[in-house]
């Protein structure tokens, strides 16, 4: 292990995973270090390198990846840019998809114990971990095995030490429910921003329940004509706090949810700064309870 490099931006807050694993509140989604629709490896190699290596220069302690991100390309290039990783970093990754060639519609999924099992393994040797702190179920339908004994599967993972803390990613709330009644779940992760709020009733369910909310694509704006109602009422609040109105959507994320973890991908560096200064806007009460009106919370 080597020592955290100093950041160069201050968090506002952090959250805790599953009651032992504390992490900034504005994380790394690598799914963009890949080839065109998350298939094959980064084009710039170097170029990923480099960007991995400044997400940890800039403080972040959170990066999201998962075995199908290439696939594998994704965590391999983690461990080349990363490893040894600092102490503080906590690395996520995914296993139950399956995907057999570059379109989306080649993409299958188990949940069988001996798949998923050797999947996790297969994960701990591409990131070069003695075990995975967080590991999400990466989607809840399977053809091979219900949802909930794939549930079981990952808490006998955990009760081995494959891995430390179980995540589930695009469940329903009553999935989550289902799945808490087997095991503890640590964190979440569904499609949930300004405008897509289809992890609406899973945020609500993990607000209760004490557990880290991690929304993908958490700072997307729709943009063009179906933007312009989004855009009149985030545009005038990114203005008076100099922001754009992506940071403002990542602020609103951070209010809104008390333990919530956003994963912001890019392949910019500058852009990259601009997500973590986001933790930094602190909005009031209006401007947050405006921005949550744009949509409703059952879409």
């Amino acid at each position: 292990m080597q020592p955290m490099t100093e950041k160069s931006n201050a968090r506002r807050r952090t959250v805790t995973i599953g009651g032992d694993l504390t992490v900034g509140d504005v994380g790394f989604g690598a799914m963009q270090l890949t080839g065109a629709k998350v298939w094959g490896d980064y084009p710039d190699h170097d170029k990923g390198v480099a960007l991995l290596r400044e997400v940890v220069a800039e403080g972040v302690t959170f990066i999201d990846t998962a075995d199908v991100y290439g696939p594998h390309s994704n965590e391999e290039l983690i461990r080349e840019a990363l490893h040894p990783y600092p102490d503080e970093l906590v690395i996520a990754t995914k296993g139950g998809f399956i995907r057999g060639g570059p379109e989306y519609s080649d993409m299958g999924a188990s949940g069988s114990k001996l798949y998923l099992r050797q999947a996790a393994y297969m994960s701990i040797r591409r990131l070069a971990l003695d075990r995975i702190d967080l590991y999400y179920l990466h989607t809840p339908t399977f053809t091979d095995a219900p949802f909930e004994q794939a549930v079981e599967t990952l808490a006998g993972m955990k009760q081995d030490g494959l891995i430390r803390h179980i995540g589930l990613s695009n469940v329903s709330a009553d999935q989550l429910r289902a799945a808490l009644a087997i095991t503890d779940i640590a964190a979440v992760t569904v499609h949930y921003n300004v405008a897509v709020r289809v992890g609406a009733a899973v945020r609500a369910v993990a607000e209760e329940q004490g557990i880290v909310f991690s929304p993908w694509h958490p700072g997307a704006v729709p943009g063009g004509k179906d933007g312009n109602s989004f855009h009149a009422v985030i545009d005038p609040i990114a203005a008076r706090y100099h922001a754009t109105p992506q940071q403002i959507a990542l602020a609103w994320q951070l209010h809104r949810t008390k333990n919530a973890l956003p994963i912001p991908g890019t392949t910019s560096i500058e852009h990259l700064k601009e997500n973590l200064a986001a933790a930094g806007i602190q909005l009031d009460p209006g401007e947050v309870e405006a921005i949550t009106a744009l949509a409703p919370e059952d879409a």
